[in-house]
């Protein structure tokens, strides 16, 4: 078996070709990100055997993924390197030195020490994932818009906050927003326009006390008069509310992937769309793990343990050395079973009496709800009750 290592950038890639007995058969060389540069890389290599080939690179970035591509269409295997990995061979070196032919000769000798996972080519997890990543970016870009809103509100109209309970983010504050966005504004309208404007966006909820009292409020407002502030607000408002639009859109197209493939797992009670996807999407082939334990450290939810001679720590942490996006989906979907699921209820309310934390029990919830997961994805003909 030969083992080339990759080096990817993003406009070139640089790659050595070694063999079983660490000797360098071919390079280091660069060649570009384009397909005359694949074919480059072909051309240098001592023999075109897929079977005598083991390609490999590092999970960072994008760049590296239309060469996976390449690579497997042409019938070459190809293994994906985790960077702790090869930072780790790396430090063994003595001589402190980073170049790309270094990190290339590092991640061959990785592939031969089979740290690697494989590459496969499944095009509709591809997009899955692609959609759970893009979802997740929304949902934080649309966070920070959130946040971004609320500090020019309170600087603007601070007493608005309370009178919607402690949460502006409603579309019945938007909808005021939009149009009197600030005190001075809102103390001209007329009461039975602001009346209006709230019951129509609030649908009832808010009606002639509400605008009422918005007013009084606003007339006392202790509020900044700031005219670029009202346009910040304004803006901050369609970035949240295209965003938001942007999120359905995502959601939609991920539920239009995901439920035809009828999983077992979307059966269990309290299992979201979402989470299943990115759980899903994530794990992509059960059959690469060949223990619940692994898929527990691959999301990242495997405790730390500190021993060392009589010493044992008394707590442990969980190691977040792992997938965080299919960590987050695993806690959350856990947190929902729980409210949905008496087995799962009742294991929570066990560990809690333990003295873990809230998180820490869900920790341990996550892990049995790996074990139910695994064992549904390897046998999906089967029928599994969680009652």
């Amino acid at each position: 078996m030969l083992y080339v290592g990759i080096d990817i950038a993003k406009e070139f890639h640089v790659a050595v070709v070694l063999s079983q007995t660490g000797e360098v058969l071919s390079g280091p060389f660069r060649f570009e990100n384009t397909r005359e540069g694949f074919e480059l890389l072909l051309s240098k290599l001592p023999t075109r055997d897929p079977e005598a080939l083991l390609f490999g690179y590092e999970s960072t970035a994008h760049y590296g993924k239309n060469l996976g591509v390449f690579l497997l269409a042409h019938g070459f295997h190809v293994g994906i390197l985790n960077p702790l990995q090869t930072s780790s061979l790396r430090k063994t070196n003595l001589r402190n030195a980073k170049t790309d032919s270094i990190d290339a000769l590092i991640i061959a000798q990785a592939l031969s020490l089979s740290l690697h996972s494989m590459l496969s080519n499944e095009p509709l997890y591809d997009a899955l994932w692609g959609l759970c990543v893009t979802r997740n970016n929304l949902m934080t870009a649309r966070a920070r818009a959130k946040i971004q809103l609320a500090t020019y509100v309170d600087q603007v109209f601070p007493e608005l906050a309370a009178f919607f309970k402690g949460n502006l983010h409603l579309a019945t504050s938007y909808a005021l927003l939009k149009v009197d966005t600030t005190p001075a504004l809102i103390s001209k309208v007329r009461i039975d326009t602001l009346t209006k404007r709230l019951s129509r966006a609030s649908r009832g909820r808010y009606a002639l006390p509400q605008a009422q009292t918005l007013k009084t409020l606003a007339r006392s407002s202790v509020g900044v008069d700031n005219p670029a502030l009202t346009l910040q607000i304004r803006l901050a408002i369609e970035q949240v509310e295209l965003y938001s639009k942007q999120i359905e859109a995502t959601e939609k197209q991920i539920d239009d992937l995901l439920l035809p493939m009828e999983s077992p797992i979307l059966t269990i009670p309290g299992m979201g769309h979402i989470q299943a996807a990115i759980i899903l999407s994530s794990l992509r082939n059960i059959q690469s793990f060949d223990h619940p334990c692994k898929v527990l450290a691959f999301a990242g939810l495997d405790p730390v343990v500190r021993q060392s001679g009589n010493f044992k720590a008394r707590t442990t942490r969980m190691s977040k050395r792992g997938n965080s996006l299919l960590r987050y989906a695993l806690i959350l979907a856990s947190h929902n079973i729980v409210r949905n699921n008496d087995v799962f209820h009742t294991y929570y309310l066990k560990k809690i009496k333990e003295g873990k934390s809230h998180y820490n029990a869900l920790s341990h919830v996550a892990f049995k709800l790996i074990r139910v997961i695994y064992k549904m994805l390897n046998h999906p003909e089967l029928t599994f009750s969680l009652e």
